[in-house]
């Protein structure tokens, strides 16, 4: 999917350049998978985005491979298909410590399930498990199914839940994009991993302290399409589990640039945010 996007993109470069030299006038060639309107600085910030959201449970008797949950999604179907993701919760917690996010990126344009995991102590590697096979039941479902484009998917995970973004990216490559949130995880080096990475570590976590977790984890995404890394000022290991604009701002950026294509959100990106004092980021390193 990276290699045909890459394609078509030097094909359109090398049809304006052509254009532009027969002096015709160039048309912009719009990305498919554009949702919504162009972004501002204060829309990413919004809670809510340009789409209205349905909701569809999956209860624990139904789910395959992870313990229920819910599927977030536009309920309009005049823009087409939608990416998918899924979102783990960390350690002992439940769905309802990250839903806020899974409603919140619906809005702006994606089918998103939030779970719960099969034991509130399940490991990094088993919450991998899940994400992927949540995304795979959203996929298949006879309901939100149809709205997904299956060939456009991404995980995003709390604490554990984010250790276990990194389990899934490893176990299946195709995945477009990955946000660990806090994350923790034994293993440290992740250069398997071709996803598109975005890491956002807490400057106060003790839990899963950066030093030890977010940084390295960053540091070792050598094989990644591409990786940033993001502190929140002051912020403690549970900063993901109630809505938070700084985290969902970016992590809302990121999908849409690397699940949807979506150049028009590079501005968030790249150069990114302030990390002067009285910004909300205390560190931010991309590559």
């Amino acid at each position: 999917m990276r290699i045909t996007r890459a394609l078509a993109g030097a094909l359109t470069a090398t049809a304006l350049t052509i254009g532009s030299l027969a002096a015709t006038p160039a048309q912009a060639d719009d990305n498919p998978y554009d949702r919504g309107p162009a972004p501002t600085a204060s829309s990413i910030e919004a809670t809510r985005g340009p789409y209205a959201v349905s909701t569809k449970s999956i209860s624990a008797l139904a789910a395959r491979g992870f313990g229920g949950g819910t599927i977030h999604y536009p309920t309009s179907t005049a823009d087409g298909t939608f990416g998918v993701v899924a979102i783990s919760p960390g350690y002992t917690a439940g769905e309802s410590s990250i839903s806020w996010l899974g409603s919140r990126l619906a809005s702006f344009g994606f089918v998103v399930v939030t779970f719960d995991t099969n034991s509130r102590y399940d490991q990094p590697a088993s919450r991998g498990t899940q994400l992927l096979a949540a995304l795979d039941q959203a996929i298949g479902d006879s309901t939100v199914g149809p709205r997904i484009d299956r060939t456009r998917q991404a995980v995003v995970g709390h604490s554990m839940g984010g250790g276990g973004t990194l389990e899934a990216a490893k176990a299946r490559p195709s995945l477009e994009a990955a946000v660990p949130l806090t994350g923790w995880n034994l293993d440290k080096t992740w250069p398997e991993v071709q996803a598109a990475t975005l890491v956002i570590g807490a400057q106060n976590d003790t839990v899963a302290p950066v030093g030890s977790h977010s940084l390295p984890f960053y540091s070792s995404l050598t094989g990644a399409e591409r990786s940033a890394y993001l502190e929140l000022r002051g912020a403690s290991h549970f900063a993901p589990n109630t809505s938070n604009t700084t985290i969902a701002k970016y992590t809302l950026s990121w999908l849409k640039r690397y699940v949807d294509d979506d150049t028009r959100y590079e501005q968030f990106i790249s150069p990114g945010p302030s990390t002067s004092i009285g910004s909300a980021v205390s560190d931010y390193r991309l590559r």
